[in-house]
C-alpha cells in the first residue's frame, strides 16, 4: 500500500541512463514514490493527468515538445501540480523562460542528491528552490526582459507594510518557517499572506515574487545582504 505521506514524483528527461538514474535515486530515499518516466514533452502531457503526480522533475531540452511547452500545457490542466526543472543549462533566459512558464524551481543536474530532496520536499512547503547563482542570473534576465514593451507592472503599492516585510525576506530567500521566526508569525499565516501577495501582484510563485521585489529599490533587502537561495548568500552582479 502507497505511504499517503511520499511525494509522488514523474521524471521526465530523454536521456534513459540520466531519467534512470535519478528515479533509482528517488526510489532509494524514504519519503519518495517514483509513480512513472516520461522521455520528452509528449509522453509527459500524456501521462501527467493520469498518474497525478505532485512534482514532476523536468529536463528543459528535449525533441518533439520541449520541457517549457509541457510545463505550460500541464500547468493549464494540472495546476496543483509543481513543477521543478532539472537541466545543465545555466542560461539566464532558459531559468527565466523556465519561471515565466510556470515552474516552481530550477536545479542543475550536477545538483548532489541531497539538494534535489530538500527541493522537492521545500517545492510542496511553498518554497521556490533554484541552485546556487541562478538568483543573480534570473534577476539579470529579468532585468533585460523589463526594458522591452510590456503590460504594465502591478503597483507595490497594493501591499501592506506586513506584506511588503514579508515579500522583502521572500526576495531574500526565506522559507515560511523562517519568515514566521523572524517575524515572530505562526507558519500558517506567512503562507496566507504569500498567496495574497501573489494574488496582489498577479504572479504565479515565489520566484516570480522573488525576482519582482528585487526589482524594487524600495523592497529589496538592505545593502550588503546577498539573497539566500537554498541556504547559501549569492551575490549580486553588476
Amino acid at each position: 500500500m502507497t505511504d499517503p505521506a511520499c511525494i509522488r514524483v514523474m521524471v521526465v528527461d530523454d536521456h534513459a541512463l540520466f531519467r534512470r538514474g535519478i528515479a533509482s535515486v528517488l526510489r532509494a530515499e524514504p519519503g519518495f514514490e517514483v509513480v512513472g518516466e516520461a522521455e520528452d514533452g509528449v509522453e509527459a502531457i500524456a501521462q501527467a493527468p493520469v498518474l497525478k503526480p505532485d512534482v514532476i522533475l523536468m529536463d528543459v531540452r528535449m525533441p518533439r515538445v520541449n520541457g517549457l511547452e509541457a510545463t505550460q500545457q500541464i500547468l493549464s490542466t494540472l495546476p496543483q501540480t509543481k513543477i521543478l526543472m532539472l537541466s545543465m543549462s545555466e542560461d539566464e533566459e532558459a531559468v527565466f523562460e523556465a519561471v515565466k512558464n510556470g515552474a516552481q524551481g530550477y536545479l542543475l543536474k550536477t545538483a548532489d542528491p541531497e539538494e534535489l530532496f530538500d527541493a522537492l520536499r521545500g517545492i510542496l512547503r511553498g518554497e521556490a528552490p533554484l541552485s546556487s547563482g541562478l538568483a543573480v542570473k534570473l534577476l539579470r534576465e529579468f532585468a533585460r526582459q523589463v526594458q522591452r514593451p510590456a503590460a504594465p507592472a502591478p503597483p507595490q503599492d497594493a501591499l501592506s507594510p506586513r506584506e511588503k516585510e514579508i515579500l522583502t525576506l521572500v526576495a531574500d530567500g526565506r522559507s515560511n518557517k523562517e519568515i514566521a521566526t523572524a517575524l515572530a508569525l505562526a507558519e500558517n499565516n506567512v503562507k496566507n499572506c504569500v498567496k495574497k501577495i501573489l494574488e496582489k501582484l498577479h504572479l504565479e510563485n515565489r520566484v516570480q515574487a522573488a525576482v519582482f521585489a528585487l526589482d524594487q529599490d524600495s523592497l529589496a533587502p538592505p545593502s550588503g545582504t546577498p539573497p539566500v537561495v537554498d541556504g547559501r548568500a549569492v551575490r549580486r552582479e553588476g
